[in-house]
């Protein structure tokens, strides 16, 4: 046979355009990995968020020893944040991404002793929290909270009016939806199902039936044979992930604040994610003795990624002793990477930290997928 006019890119071509057809003629990859995101999405943008959180700021020089912030600190739905400067906090506040700024001053000179409430002459506490109208019901969770609180302390020293005098202010911002924090987790969890079942299941297929061996009887390359598969996953993620981005922005209103630019940026981060959840299948395709066991070693991988990585409810709602466990997944990178570009505008450049994340993480994947992967 005369090889010299073999193209490897056409048979690359062919092999992806195979792959795609298996993968619409798949029932079960469809619904995993595109319309069980979509109800997800449907579902929760409609119900709202079941585990609320409020994310309070907590400006520098505020009072921290006193009962009322002691009480806030101890209220499950409040998320004390107090490792960001002023400008930081300001910021977020606008975008949403914090729904309060909160301030507690004592009146009357620095106290080491708490004297009686009813022995004051004003008010013991200034109190002042500044809101956002980008999340409005979340501040009105807050004010509530307060008054509760106040109300609480009057009735323990029976001096309601001398606890503190609030001063509530509200600036102007972009009204955060559920939408735009479910939808960009939905997305991801749709790459993940992609990146992992569908390379897994596939080239362990492709090797118990002989159909690689068969390959090297033809001048196909094997990087011919990997990069058409992994073309066809890349082509049917990114249309799935152009229909769910579709389906969330005209009937739910997700947030594009840049538009097409915007669509663009989050198909890239959607690329480099999927190659990264690519890497996983590879492995598990290495080490898979057959098909039944394909199964409960990708729910190893995916099932702690979609629980712990903030795809239903933020990762600040969760233990502190779980926290760094969820912020240490890929995933979690890939959503927050999302919905900073989406809901804030941010350009790619500006979520460096998570892609550089996301690549070590790459790095690490495919290091061990060279490692493990078979051909035979």
């Amino acid at each position: 046979m005369n090889t010299s006019s073999y193209s490897n890119i056409r048979a690359t071509l062919a092999i992806t355009k195979a792959s795609l057809r298996s993968i619409f003629r798949n029932p079960s990859g469809l619904v995993f990995s595109l319309l069980f995101p979509l109800i997800f999405i449907v579902v929760f943008a409609n119900i709202g968020s079941g585990g609320v959180t409020v994310d309070v700021g907590v400006a520098k020089g505020c009072d921290t020893l006193n009962p009322i912030y002691k009480a806030l600190q101890n209220a499950k739905v409040v998320n004390l944040i107090r490792n960001q400067n002023a400008d930081q906090m300001e910021k977020n506040l606008s975008k949403g991404s914090i729904d309060a700024i909160l301030n507690v001053k004592k009146n009357g000179g620095n106290w080491t002793v708490y004297p009686p409430l009813s022995a004051l002459p004003k008010a013991r506490y200034n109190v002042q929290v500044k809101y956002t109208a980008a999340s409005a019901d979340k501040g009105g969770i807050l004010k509530s909270l307060l008054n509760s609180i106040f109300f609480k302390i009057g009735e323990k020293t029976g001096a309601f009016s001398s606890i503190a005098t609030i001063k509530e202010t509200t600036i102007k911002g972009r009204e955060y939806k559920y939408i735009d924090f479910i939808l960009p987790g939905q997305l991801g969890f749709s790459l993940l199902n992609i990146g992992v079942f569908g390379t897994a299941f596939v080239f362990l297929s492709l090797r118990q039936t002989l159909v690689i061996r068969r390959f090297f009887a033809t001048p196909v390359k094997r990087y011919s044979i990997v990069a058409g598969e992994m073309l066809a996953r890349v082509t049917f993620a990114m249309l799935g992930s152009i229909i769910i981005i579709a389906v969330g922005h005209y009937a739910f209103g997700f947030t594009l604040v840049h538009g097409a630019v915007t669509v663009l940026s989050m198909l890239f981060l959607a690329f480099v994610g999927l190659v990264i959840f690519m890497g996983f299948g590879f492995i598990i395709s290495g080490i898979a003795k057959n098909e039944t066991t394909v199964p409960p070693l990708s729910n190893i991988i995916t099932l702690p990624q979609f629980l712990l990585s903030g795809t239903f409810f933020s990762t600040s709602a969760f233990p502190k002793w779980l926290q760094p466990i969820s912020n240490a997944l890929p995933l979690t990178h890939l959503n927050n990477a999302m919905r900073k570009v989406a809901f804030e505008g941010v350009a790619i450049t500006e979520v460096g930290h998570e892609l550089l994340i996301l690549l070590a993480w790459g790095i690490v994947i495919y290091a061990v997928a060279i490692k493990t992967f078979k051909w035979e």
